[in-house]
């Protein structure tokens, strides 16, 4: 036995306290439920990196979960005037956001040969069509009603995007926390149908920039929009990181889902989810 083994032996005989009678207790993996997520990856085909490329999938679903678990609870904190517990979830949702971005470095490791040993096992499966993902892009405002037919088969997933493409967007409560403040804003955008994607305006823009030169006065409002900014900024590295993954192993191939691939990936691209934050980064 080396030296290093048995000085963890040791180690774990010093400690005296640690549990190992489990007959009547819940243990790690039972509160984890780990038999379930253990046993969710199912291949397809023989091929060995159908694996990486399932459970690459799976990861970025679970934190996308707990994304859209503190996105949610943001826009809850932002309606209630309750920003220092906004600030800090999506200071963890930028966090957040930085593990799915590197999740596809790993992915990138898959090889246009090797990706195509398993594709024609997806069928018409796609990442297109994660509805987690469509909920965070309502959740930031970005609406597209034509998406939801995809899932019509699922009636109670169907309400409940449904209910998630109706409701305000988190830039929709920060344009009403601009009016709670006083800011005269235009009524067509105080009162408007959350439901149809914000396109900007003049009324908005001015009073982002009256916040932007009045910090102290507006602090709690300066800080709200630094960290849409930050969250928007991750959001657009992840979709770039994506694009190019995606150009890297199936290079301009329509995608499995019918999207024309790399050339949607590039058009999000351009799509802004709150465009005075951005746009008063020139008119300041």
């Amino acid at each position: 036995m080396s030296k290093d083994i048995s000085e963890t032996h040791d180690n774990l005989k010093s400690e005296k306290g640690i549990y190992t009678d489990f007959q009547n207790d819940m243990t790690y993996g039972d509160y984890l439920q780990l038999d379930s997520i253990l046993a969710s990856q199912k291949r397809l085909s023989g091929h060995h990196d159908e694996m990486l490329f399932i459970i690459i999938h799976q990861v970025s679903e679970l934190w996308m979960k707990l994304l859209l678990h503190e996105l949610t609870s943001a826009i809850q904190a932002i309606q209630a005037d309750k920003m220092q517990g906004a600030f800090k979830m999506l200071a963890r949702v930028t966090k957040i956001q930085t593990q799915i971005i590197q999740a596809w470095d790993v992915l990138s490791t898959l090889t246009p040969a090797e990706y195509l040993e398993f594709r024609d096992k997806l069928g018409k499966a796609s990442g297109f069509q994660s509805f987690q993902y469509r909920q965070i892009e309502f959740a930031l405002g970005y609406k597209t009603k034509h998406i939801l037919k995809i899932y019509e088969k699922d009636t109670e997933l169907y309400e409940e995007l449904e209910k998630a493409y109706n409701a305000p967007s988190i830039y929709d409560v920060a344009i009403l926390s601009l009016a709670k403040a006083g800011f005269d804003l235009n009524p067509m955008v105080v009162n408007r149908d959350f439901s149809v994607t914000y396109g900007g305006d003049e009324t908005v823009a001015n009073a982002w920039k009256e916040v932007y030169q009045n910090v102290d006065k507006y602090w709690n409002l300066y800080q709200l929009a630094e960290k849409l900014v930050d969250v928007e900024d991750w959001l657009q590295q992840w979709r770039f990181r994506h694009m190019k993954t995606v150009e890297r192993i199936i290079g301009f191939k329509k995608g499995t889902g019918g999207s024309s691939g790399v050339n949607y990936l590039r058009k999000v691209l351009d799509h802004r989810f709150f465009p005075e934050l951005w746009d008063l980064r020139t008119n300041l």
